[in-house]
């Protein structure tokens, strides 16, 4: 095979990957075999890392524990309680970044026939959020402390890893810095140690295809919006 074709072929299976995968919330009851959860842990182990550290960790909840889990972070969240981020959460969104994060959430809304500005709906479905959408599973990443913000970028690259070969198998995903807002609960819960680090969570299963909820997709900026090429050095003359 030419060796142009077969790069084609490469990056075509990665765009139909990143171009068909979206964030589920409506899921199938239906569970995913141990086998093919860790065929998507495999594939993700293959993140690249800072210094090859490698330093998510990583948490499936299934059955009756991810069931005591969900019970547990969603009395805590219905009653106003958590807010306790291990990494500092987006100081507010300015711009651009707040025009895009509307559009989303009034995609979300219109979808579900929710009027705008009605807060106490807005409300309900961000506690969705904690009943995990319905997915039968959550994975819930963590990192090591003194690894610090690098140790979470690393975390990131993993979660998005982790989505692609799950949409690669037929899964479907969200992830989830909502469930990082209860990393005290989640450390208590899960008996991790003090040095452990929230990044976020990930539920998954089969997405249920039928539901309204799932029927939007977000939008993307333009690479121009996004990239600058510098092609010429620009030399600062001395005096």
């Amino acid at each position: 095979m030419d060796a142009q074709v077969r790069q084609n072929d490469r990056i075509g299976v990665l765009e139909e990957l990143l171009n068909e995968r979206y964030s589920v919330r409506a899921f199938l009851p239906k569970e995913v075999d141990r086998a093919t959860i860790e065929h998507v842990l495999a594939t993700a182990q293959r993140t690249a890392s800072w210094c090859n550290s490698q330093p998510w960790q990583v948490i499936i909840a299934s059955g009756e524990a991810k069931e005591r889990f969900r019970k547990a972070i969603y009395a805590e969240a219905s009653k106003g309680l958590g807010d306790d981020y291990d990494f500092t959460p987006p100081r507010e969104y300015v711009g651009v970044y707040l025009d895009r994060r509307r559009e989303s959430g009034f995609q979300l809304y219109n979808t579900l026939g929710i009027a705008r500005g009605d807060k106490a709906a807005y409300a309900k479905q961000a506690l969705e959020n904690y009943n995990f959408f319905g997915a039968p599973h959550v994975a819930i990443i963590h990192t090591n402390e003194p690894l610090g913000i690098y140790g979470a970028i690393d975390c990131g690259a993993y979660v998005s890893n982790f989505v692609l070969a799950a949409q690669a198998l037929g899964l479907g995903t969200i992830p989830q810095a909502a469930l990082a807002r209860h990393s005290g609960l989640i450390r208590r819960h899960f008996d991790l140690p003090d040095d452990r680090r929230v990044v976020c969570g990930i539920s998954f299963g089969y997405a249920d295809h039928a539901h309204k909820v799932n029927s939007y997709r977000t939008s993307r900026a333009s690479v121009a919006e996004t990239a600058t090429f510098v092609d010429v050095v620009v030399r600062e003359e001395r005096p």
